[in-house]
This record gives structure tokens, C-alpha cells and sequence, in this order.
């Protein structure tokens, strides 16, 4: 077996477990900021900014509101969430995202992520945090907050809640062709390097045998709830043709990939169910998440959307997300 054989026999489904939508450009660099509270702090932290493709990553936020975090998948970034954080800014609520290096290990990211979080519960005068974490980004969030992770943030008093979706806290199906002794010896060893040149330093960390998915730890205890949205992904499309013909699945994870009793036996833990496909679930430039929009709201994560205003939400979906 050669290295192009290795390769074409990899990278398929390696990508195929990493597929989180590459957004189209954003029409606008910038959050309408109309219905927010009146900031009065001004931030710079590595890995933190506004959900845009404004290149200016400082963000301006109200030190005494909570605020929610959101972390994309793999392929990701913060524009991809972009739509998502101006519907929370509809509703009179301060977000931004956490973006980080998909070819890093996820302690890496996990590291980043909970120095982040750190630093700006630092500068908060009421430090309350909302994580919104998509498919990989759950692991590196789940990660982060796990005590003994970061030393401080254990110490830092601070309320956080943490949502993830469709996150594969089983280990990747599709890559545990990276840790299989038999694949190796197949392979006269080629396929760590394969391996390691698609997926970068998380090669190993998405795999079921790491040390990663295995011993996630418990977690800290100034997280008061661990959302678990877990995707049924069977017979989902993202992609129709002019006919209606699905040439696309929006399936990227199982349900096995996604319940994992190390993680689900934690008392803060609630899997909510929900049968859509993994890039539905957040939207698209073709699907509203009207699923995910109201599960955020049913656990009082996303302010309840008052009657008088339900036309106006419609027209700003429409546009954020159809048009």
C-alpha cells in the first residue's frame, strides 16, 4: 500500500467527519448593535472577537450582562456563526466567538479557549458566559472547562453554561483508521504521517482510543448546565438539485458518535434529541435553524421572542439566512 493509495483512502472520510459548511461571504462586516446594552468595556484577547469578517478583532461588550461564546466546528470560523449572533442581538443579548487553529491539537485549542474565557471573566464585573459549541468546537469547549484543565479558571469566579451540538464526544467513526495497529501495519507506519498531513496535531486527539476522548474529567463546578443537543443525522440532505434530488447528505455524525457515558453521566448533563442533519442544525444559506433557535429558548439560553415582534424576527431570518 503507497502513499497516494493511503491518502485516497483517508481523506474522504476524514473530510467527510469534518464537513461543517464553509459560509458564503457575509454581507455585512459588522452586528447591528440597536438593541444591545450600551457597552462600556473595551476587549482584545487572542482568539476572541466579534462573529464578522471584520478583520478589526477587538469587541466592545456591557461588563454587567452575560455573555454568550460560541465556537464553529472544523472548516469553520466566526463569520460562519455570524447570522446566529445577530439573532441573539435581535433579542437584546451580547455574543462573540472563539475561533482557533482547526489543524492544532484539541488540548491546544482547549488551552486557548479556557485562557480566553479566563481573561475575560477577568475584566467583567458580572462574569456570566453562554458557550454555544458546533460539532468539534463541543469538544474543545467541553474540554476547557473540565477542572484541572487550566489551573486559574478553576479559581475564577465565574457562571457558565455550556450548549453543544451534534459534537462527537465518542471519538470520529471515520478516523479511527488513524489509530488502528492493523492499518498501521498495512501501511508500513504511513498512515500516522496521512493522518497527520489531513487532519494536523488533533490527528490522534478525535480518535476513541485517545486520552482525549476517553478521560474528558469532570466538570467544574461553576458550570450550572451542560446542554447536549445530539443530532439524529439519518435521511438529511444539505444539498438539492434543480429537481428536489438530494446530491448532498447532511449526515456527518451517529447517534454512537455522539453519546458517550462518560460525558452523559454527569448530573448537569441533559441530551435533548433533535432528528436534523449536522449543518441544518446551525443553518445554512438555505435552512433557518428554527430548531436550534427554539431549543436556545426553551432553556432560557435565548430570550423568548415577544408577539408584537415575530413578523420583524421572520424578515431578519429571511435575510440572514435565504436571501
Amino acid at each position: 500500500m503507497n502513499w497516494k493509495s493511503i491518502t485516497a483512502w483517508l481523506l474522504p472520510v476524514l473530510l467527510a467527519a469534518c464537513a461543517t459548511p464553509v459560509p458564503r461571504d457575509a454581507e455585512f462586516a459588522n452586528i447591528d448593535t440597536g438593541a444591545l446594552p450600551p457597552a462600556d468595556r473595551h476587549f482584545n484577547i487572542p482568539g476572541l472577537s466579534n462573529c464578522t469578517t471584520n478583520q478589526d478583532r477587538s469587541f466592545k461588550l456591557n461588563s454587567q450582562e452575560p455573555v454568550t461564546i460560541i465556537l464553529h466546528g472544523c472548516f469553520g470560523s466566526a463569520a460562519r456563526f455570524r447570522a446566529l449572533s445577530q439573532v441573539y442581538a435581535f433579542h437584546g443579548q451580547q455574543s462573540i466567538c472563539f475561533s482557533y487553529n482547526d489543524r492544532d491539537s484539541l488540548y491546544k485549542s482547549a488551552d486557548e479557549f479556557a485562557e480566553a474565557l479566563n481573561s475575560l471573566a477577568a475584566e467583567m464585573d458580572h462574569p456570566e458566559f453562554h458557550i454555544i459549541a458546533h460539532s468539534q468546537g463541543g469538544l474543545i469547549a467541553r474540554r476547557a472547562l473540565a477542572q484541572g484543565h487550566h489551573p486559574t479558571l478553576n479559581q475564577t469566579p465565574v457562571e457558565l453554561d455550556l450548549v453543544t451540538i451534534s459534537s462527537p464526544f465518542a471519538g470520529i467513526a471515520a478516523a479511527n483508521h488513524c489509530a488502528s495497529t492493523t492499518a498501521r501495519a498495512i501501511s508500513l507506519g504511513l498512515v500516522v504521517p496521512v493522518c497527520w498531513a489531513i487532519s494536523g496535531g488533533k490527528w490522534f486527539d478525535i480518535t476513541w482510543r485517545s486520552d482525549f476522548i476517553q478521560q474528558p474529567g469532570e466538570l467544574l463546578t461553576q458550570v450550572r448546565e451542560h446542554v447536549k443537543i445530539v443530532t439524529d443525522e439519518s435521511n438529511t440532505c444539505r444539498v438539492y438539485d434543480e429537481a428536489g434530488r438530494c446530491v448532498k447528505s447532511d449526515f456527518v455524525f451517529s447517534l454512537e458518535e455522539q453519546y458517550f457515558p462518560a460525558i452523559d453521566q454527569d448530573r448537569r448533563v441533559s441530551n435533548v434529541e433533535i432528528h436534523a442533519g449536522h449543518a441544518q442544525i446551525v443553518g445554512d444559506h438555505q435552512v433557518v435553524p428554527y430548531q436550534l433557535i427554539e431549543e436556545l429558548q426553551r432553556q432560557g439560553l435565548m430570550r423568548s421572542t415577544p408577539v408584537h415582534r415575530q413578523s420583524a424576527l421572520e424578515a431578519l431570518l429571511a435575510r440572514l439566512y435565504l436571501e
